[in-house]
């Protein structure tokens, strides 16, 4: 049996030696990190004279256990599985010598099926139960707490020293990261409301100016404290610099406290996992270099942004340079891109915040659908349970009310002829996985192809409210025939500071007009153009490579200090309920991430990760919760403290039941993990 399945995994590791190589790489790199946390604890172990009976990678039941004795070494392997009778050695059927003949050793060295953790078991301690008792001297138990306690902490001090040497090891040789500059805002954000805007970038925070990254902002936000203010100095593109100080909140749809900015992305369209599906739809192809927008140069991509914001056209020529592959020679190449008319603010708490041209709100067409499988891309939304052309406040409100019942939805739907005919379907809104909202399951953007008022608005600072009906379609702009709501914006546009007349028409009997004074065009027009297909980008990227050692240690050691942050603002969250386990990853998450990371991205940013990884076990072992090591130290201090053990069934049960809670947890992460990397 063994040598079919020996021959077998032989027989797919020659077929698919490449990505083999890779897994193996990833499984080591983690089976490292898992190594020099055990190793912690059996070095201080061996130091202070502890007997170490087992040092294991990965958990129980065995896969090969080997051990020194006086014949040689002696391998154990699935000794679990192939057990042999009247052996009380637990040797099994699949073991067997090999070597030279010399001192015996006290320790086997094991590696586990379950990939998940390790351990080092010692003479007197117990990981689960209660601690044994021994005369022996060398006995865990026997030792001074102050003994004890170094040879727990030892591995968590361990995983933080190597996380600082593989990072110091980065930055010798450099990595690119995203730099600490403003991508975007989100409105009535923080950063908004403070005046950052996109293209500034952050040259200090809390006192703190070297090598500063985009992570470090996140970090100084996720880890403030209630309406502490954090002081920034920014860039800003004219060359000025400013001072800020910002208090960080709990902004919608975020797991931490921000203060509402983006990362950077640049002007290079990124890899995708279809690249002739992403050419089809939008004339590009990753690697392709933004260079310009109708003819205007961009430097950017925040320049980008701008002038698709306020396109207001149905469409855009972008220009890029595209490198061919084989030849290397660049060629500047152009692809015309549609555009749609998105909502401004998604947040909408009243109708001041709903998406305007001059107070006309337009309707709402479906851009992309979800989970509503009667409902079509395309479609316009012409009426929603009582509400006949809603806007989008009045969408999410509707839907709330019909949480898991029929919602009734009149859409105009267009057939392959172009042909427009009116009909409703059902959809049955349910709660999102967050459970913070009531949803349909499309993705609504506005009207822009027929020129239908859903309702006009009084916004705050805004206009004035035009007196057009709900459902009235807008004929003439100044005398000038519109179709389509980009007719009405070119037309208001042009009569800049002028008064015109706006007709409209309601039905073949009721037609009228309203006078609009044209003023503050950009204030008035609470719209936004956008990509009416997704053109993803890559981040923005910054050489953060240190000087020298010194430098490198120095860079090395405030990484490990902000992943230290990071995990700690994770658990802590975790616990408040504010991060959903999904959000974790178990081993074959982390082998799978290393995977793609190394099959994607130059070694270096795997040994970045594994620094991560490392911080991150190192600051979950010191949870003061048994069974991690943090729990362990709580029970020594109080030991200390009271002269005596705490009570071996206490210490059992607490053991016990923090065990079965961890099991669950890694079985929980584990089978996530699976669906995410296999199923996805």
């Amino acid at each position: 049996m063994l040598a079919v399945i020996v021959a077998g995994a032989v027989y797919l590791v020659s077929r698919n030696f490449h990505k083999f190589w890779y897994i193996l790489m990833a499984v080591v790199g983690f089976g490292t990190v898992v190594i020099v946390h055990e190793f912690g604890h059996f070095f201080v172990a061996k130091l202070s004279k502890i007997k170490v009976e087992a040092f294991s990678i990965f958990m129980p039941p065995t896969f090969v256990g080997v051990r020194k004795t006086e014949d040689g070494l002696r391998f154990r392997i699935l000794p679990t599985f192939f057990p042999k009778e009247d052996d009380e050695s637990g040797e099994g059927r699949l073991s067997f010598t090999i070597g030279k003949k010399g001192k015996a050793g006290e320790t086997e060295y094991r590696i586990g099926l379950v990939p998940f953790g390790g351990y080092v078991s010692m003479l007197g301690q117990e990981d689960v139960g209660t601690t044994k008792v021994s005369d022996d001297p060398r006995s865990y138990a026997n030792k001074p707490v102050s003994t004890r306690m170094a040879v727990i902490a030892a591995g968590v001090f361990l995983n933080i020293v190597s996380a600082v040497i593989a990072l110091v090891i980065v930055f010798l040789i450099g990595i690119n990261r995203p730099p600490p500059v403003v991508g975007w805002v989100l409105p009535n954000s923080p950063a908004a409301r403070a005046g950052l805007k996109a293209g500034d970038e952050v040259i200090e925070i809390a006192g703190k100016r070297d090598n500063l990254e985009f992570m470090d902002i996140q970090m100084a936000a996720a880890l403030a404290g209630r309406d502490e203010a954090i002081k920034l100095r920014v860039r800003h593109e004219d060359g000025t610099e400013e001072d800020f100080a910002i208090v960080a909140e709990q902004l919608p749809g975020m797991r931490l406290k921000g203060f509402g900015i983006g990362l950077p992305l640049s002007l290079t369209v990124a890899d995708v996992s279809d690249a002739n599906a992403l050419l089809e739809k939008t004339g590009l192809h990753p690697g392709d270099h933004i260079k310009g927008v109708d003819g205007r140069d961009v430097q950017a991509h925040w320049e980008l942004e701008e002038i698709i914001r306020k396109a207001f056209a149905p469409a855009v020529t972008l220009s890029a340079k595209r490198i061919d592959p084989v030849s290397k020679k660049s060629a500047l190449i152009e692809s015309q891109l549609r555009l749609d008319l998105s909502p401004a603010e998604r947040q909408v708490k009243s109708e001041s915040d709903l998406s305007h041209i001059y107070s006309m709100v337009p309707r709402l067409r479906i851009k992309g659908v979800e989970k509503a499988p009667s409902l079509r891309e395309g479609d316009i939304v012409l009426a929603v349970g009582d509400v006949e052309n809603p806007t989008y406040g009045e969408l999410r409100e509707v839907t709330e009310e019909y949480e898991e019942k029929e919602l009734p939805i009149k859409v105009l739907r267009s057939d392959a002829n172009g042909v427009e005919e009116a009909l409703v379907v059902t959809v049955e809104p349910e709660r999102s996985k967050d459970g913070k909202r009531v949803v349909i399951g499309i993705i609504p953007v506005l009207d822009t192809g027929h020129a239908v008022v859903a309702k006009t608005i009084a916004a705050e600072d805004g206009p004035e409210k035009l007196a057009i009906p709900r459902g009235a379609v807008i004929t003439a702009v100044d005398g000038v025939g519109v179709s389509d709501f980009y007719d009405v914006i070119r037309e208001i546009r042009r009569n800049s500071g002028r008064r015109i007349r706006m007709d409209y028409r309601v039905s073949s009997e009721i037609a009228g007009d309203v006078i609009l004074n044209v003023e503050r065009i950009e204030d008035f027009v609470a719209v936004k153009s956008d990509f009416a297909e997704f053109v993803p980008f890559k981040h923005l990227q910054r050489l953060y490579k240190a000087g020298g050692l010194i430098s490198a240690v120095s860079m090395g050691y405030r990484k490990t200090v902000v992943f230290i942050a990071q995990a700690y603002v994770t658990l802590k969250r975790l616990v408040g309920g504010l991060v959903s386990p999904k959000e974790f990853m178990g081993p074959v998450g982390i082998v799978t991430l290393g995977y793609r990371v190394l099959t994607e991205r130059p070694l270096i940013y795997y040994v970045y990760i594994l620094g991560l990884i490392s911080a991150f076990i190192g600051v979950l072992n010191s949870v003061p919760v048994l069974p991690f090591d943090g729990g362990h130290i709580a029970f020594l201090l109080v030991e200390k403290v009271k002269g005596s053990p705490v009570n071996e069934r206490v210490q059992g049960a607490i053991n016990y039941a923090g065990w079965v809670v961890v099991g669950a947890f890694a079985v929980y992460v584990t089978f996530n993990d699976i669906v995410r990397s296999f199923f996805s």
